[in-house]
């Protein structure tokens, strides 16, 4: 079964404050890089990342790395448009891991453990992950639930979707990593 992993990295971060938070250095490299190679590293492939905030400084970030680049020029619209020129340059997948370019503690073995569960139950529409029953991200979409995400508009990513769908399957994993995002320089600090 074929899983891609799809990183969202178009935003402006505007709570970040100045600079581009995906770009900021987390142990001697740029944050994105670290969640675009936890994707790498793990069973999905393709690894699609979609750009839109200075485009050339994320692509630059990432170079050498075996990934597909896909722009979203709409990216001030909000988060729905990046999932969805990010969907739509899924090809040839049953399901897509949908991950953040700002959460760099997630594990590649929670990435894995998503696409077992999701090889275990095909006909399910999304397979989430869970840390001491929290749903967190990244969030494994089945190609059921494509359009339905496709569609949405705004800032809003496809947490309505997955509370609403009926047999989504929950993975209780270790990783705390799919609860902490980066959204200011505090939440950088922290980490």
């Amino acid at each position: 079964m074929i899983v891609a992993s799809l990183v969202l990295a178009a935003g402006r971060g505007a709570r970040f404050g100045e600079g581009n938070k995906l770009l900021a250095d987390v142990h001697g490299k740029p944050l994105l890089r670290h969640v675009v190679e936890t994707a790498l590293a793990s069973r999905a492939s393709p690894t699609i990342v979609v750009t839109g905030h200075e485009r050339a400084k994320v692509e630059a970030a990432l170079a050498g790395l075996s990934v597909t680049f896909a722009h979203n020029a709409a990216y001030a619209s909000g988060l729905a448009s990046s999932l969805r020129v990010g969907l739509e340059a899924v090809t040839g997948a049953e399901g897509a891991l949908v991950l953040l370019g700002d959460m760099p503690r997630v594990q590649t073995q929670t990435l894995d453990a998503l696409i077992a569960a999701f090889e275990a139950a095909p006909a399910c529409p999304a397979v989430v992950p869970a840390n001491r029953g929290r749903r967190g991200n990244p969030a494994l979409l089945g190609r059921a639930l494509f359009s339905a995400a496709i569609a949405l508009q705004g800032d809003e990513g496809a947490r309505r979707l997955l509370r609403a769908a009926a047999a989504v399957v929950e993975v209780e994993v270790e990783d705390a990593g799919i609860l902490l995002d980066i959204d200011t320089r505090d939440d950088l600090t922290r980490l």
